[in-house]
């Protein structure tokens, strides 16, 4: 049974291989259920992969095989939490290097157009400082970025 609250995703025809990227890529992430349409559809026949059901990083999700009529934008996205340098560029690298974009200040889009803001917790703790001439060199240094580099946030944050 699904969740009560669930993101749903709409792709053209791709939310299974969506689905297996992201359960491949993310920690606490997994494929569930697979569900192909009883009948022809507007974007598909029968038998098609309809939807499918999915958690990234523990968030409940159905992928949609709508069809081309709608498309993903920067006004969803899900933000990472990472840990270390690391991690930041293991999960940037695997986006941008499996058919995604790079953009700016952390940005990334995959090869769906599913924004993702890959986010050190370093970098929020630098535009987060109480002293705010370090927040805001900090803040100066990530306008410039694209994937995030703590290293370079860090050392802007000490001045």
């Amino acid at each position: 049974m699904p969740s009560k609250n669930t993101i749903c995703l709409w792709y053209d025809r791709d939310a299974l291989e969506a689905a297996q990227f992201y359960a491949k890529t993310f920690p606490d992430s997994t494929v569930g259920a697979v569900h192909r349409a009883p009948g022809d559809f507007p974007s598909g026949k029968e038998g098609d992969v309809l939807t499918v059901e999915f958690t990234v990083m523990g968030i409940p999700c159905l992928g949609l095989n709508g069809g081309p009529a709608f498309r993903h934008d920067e006004a969803f996205s899900f933000q990472v939490a990472t840990d270390d340098q690391a991690e930041t560029d293991r999960l940037w690298n695997a986006i941008v290097g499996n058919g995604g974009q790079a953009s700016a200040c952390g940005w990334c889009k995959d090869k769906w157009g599913l924004s993702w803001q890959i986010t050190p917790r370093a970098l929020t703790a630098a535009i987060t400082d109480p002293d705010r001439a370090a927040a805001k060199r900090a803040f100066d240094a990530m306008m410039e970025m694209g994937k995030i580099d703590i290293a370079t946030i860090e050392a802007a944050r000490r001045g």
